[in-house]
C-alpha cells in the first residue's frame, strides 16, 4: 500500500516518470481481446510507466488486439518471457476458466518475472480501482482495507482535530465577512445545512456559506450541481473559486462526523440511486467522507452516472490504499488546486 501511494505521489507531484523509454518496465501480456486492448491505449499515455513488449492470445475470446501471437505457436511460454525481456506479466484474460495456464505461470513466476492480475496492474498504474475487471474475491483478498491502521487512523484523528480547531480559529473573520456578503446579495441565510451520508451509511449534517440562491431546490428535491451551475450567485461564485464556502466544514470535522481528507460525502438521495446503479458503491463509506479527497483532485467537476463511477474508483482507491502519506499528498494537491484553479471539485 506505501508502495502505491509513493509511486502515486512521485507522478503526481512531477507530473510524469523521471527517464525515458529505457527507464520504464517492460510488460507482457497474456491475452489479446478487449481488455489487453486497453492496456494497449493505457500504454501510449503521456507518463505511462510502464512499454508492452508483447501480447499472447490465449485463446479466451475474441481478438482485439491483431498483432498478439497465439499461444499455440509457442513452444516454451516461459522462454518466449525471458526472450522479451519482460519484467512482468499481466493476465488480461477475457475468461478465465480453463484458460488460465497455471503451470506456466509458476515457471515465470519462479525465474523472477512478477505476474500481476490486471485488476491489481490498472489499480497500480491508474490509482483507481477499476469496476470494469474488479469482482468481490479480488477485494476480498488483495491487499488492503487493513485493521493494522488504528495507530494512523488515531494519528488522523488527532490531526482533524488540531488543523479542523485552528482554521475556525484563523479564519473565523474571513468566515464572518464572507456571511455578511452573501447577506447583502440575495435574500436568505448565510449558512445552510444539508443531510449527508458519512461513515458506514450514517446520516449527518455538514455546514457550509451558502453559494447558491435560495430557491436552488425546488421543493426540495436534490439535484446534481453542474460546472458554471446558473444556481450559483456572483459572490457564491468567488467563494467557491477559493473553497471558502467550505469552511464551515471544519465544524464538522472538528465533531468527528468527518475528515479533512476522504470521499467526498453525498445526499441520500443520491446515495440510494447510486448504490443501486454502481457496483460497490456502498464500498466508499468504510471511512470517514472528507472535505477534499483523492477523487477531488484527480478528477475534473462531473454531474452525472458516469462521473460518479470514475469518481467512485478513485474513492476505493483511497479507501483501500489510506496512509498518512496519501492524505498529506491530497492537501498539498488540493492547496495547489486553490491556488492555480483548475476546475476539480
Amino acid at each position: 500500500i506505501f508502495a502505491l501511494t509513493v509511486l502515486f505521489g512521485v507522478r503526481l507531484l512531477l507530473g510524469k516518470t523521471l527517464g525515458g523509454e529505457a527507464s520504464k518496465r517492460r510488460v507482457l501480456v497474456l491475452g489479446a481481446g478487449p481488455r489487453a486492448a486497453r492496456l494497449e491505449e493505457l500504454a501510449r499515455r503521456e507518463g505511462s510507466g510502464f512499454a508492452i513488449v508483447g501480447y499472447v492470445a490465449m485463446n479466451d475470446g475474441p481478438v482485439a488486439v491483431k498483432h498478439a501471437v497465439n499461444r499455440n505457436s509457442i513452444k516454451n511460454l516461459n522462454s518466449h518471457v525471458v526472450r522479451h525481456g519482460a519484467s512482468e506479466v499481466v493476465l488480461a484474460l477475457e475468461e478465465r476458466r480453463n484458460a488460465l495456464p497455471l503451470s506456466d505461470l509458476l515457471r515465470i513466476k519462479t525465474t523472477g518475472v512478477h505476474v500481476n492480475d490486471l485488476s491489481s496492474f490498472l489499480e497500480r498504474e491508474t490509482g483507481r480501482v477499476d469496476l470494469d475487471s474488479l469482482n468481490p474475491s479480488w477485494l476480498i483478498f488483495s491487499d488492503g482495507f487493513s485493521s493494522g491502521r488504528r495507530i494512523s487512523s488515531a494519528g488522523k484523528r488527532l490531526f482533524d482535530i488540531l488543523v479542523s480547531a485552528a482554521i475556525l480559529i484563523l479564519t473565523a473573520p474571513l468566515i464572518g465577512i464572507t456571511a455578511l456578503a452573501v447577506k447583502l446579495e440575495s435574500k436568505g441565510p448565510a449558512f445552510f445545512r444539508q443531510r449527508r451520508v458519512g461513515l458506514y451509511g450514517q446520516p449527518f449534517e455538514i455546514l457550509k456559506i451558502r453559494s447558491m440562491r435560495e430557491d436552488a431546490e425546488v421543493g426540495g428535491k436534490a439535484v446534481w450541481a453542474q460546472k458554471d451551475d446558473p444556481r450559483v450567485t456572483r459572490v457564491g461564485q468567488i467563494i467557491r473559486k477559493l473553497r471558502i464556502d467550505e469552511l464551515p466544514q471544519a465544524w464538522t470535522v472538528l465533531k468527528g462526523e468527518m475528515s479533512l481528507v476522504g470521499p467526498r460525502p453525498e445526499r441520500p438521495q443520491f446515495v440510494s440511486d447510486l448504490e443501486a446503479r454502481l457496483p460497490f458503491y456502498a464500498e466508499r463509506h468504510v471511512v470517514k467522507p472528507g472535505i477534499t479527497g483523492w477523487a477531488q483532485i484527480n478528477f475534473p467537476y462531473g454531474a452525472s452516472i458516469e462521473d460518479a463511477r470514475q469518481k467512485l474508483e478513485y474513492d476505493l482507491y483511497y479507501a483501500k490504499n489510506y496512509t498518512p502519506f496519501l492524505d498529506l499528498l491530497i492537501l498539498l494537491q488540493t492547496i495547489r488546486v486553490v491556488i492555480w484553479p483548475e476546475g476539480a471539485r
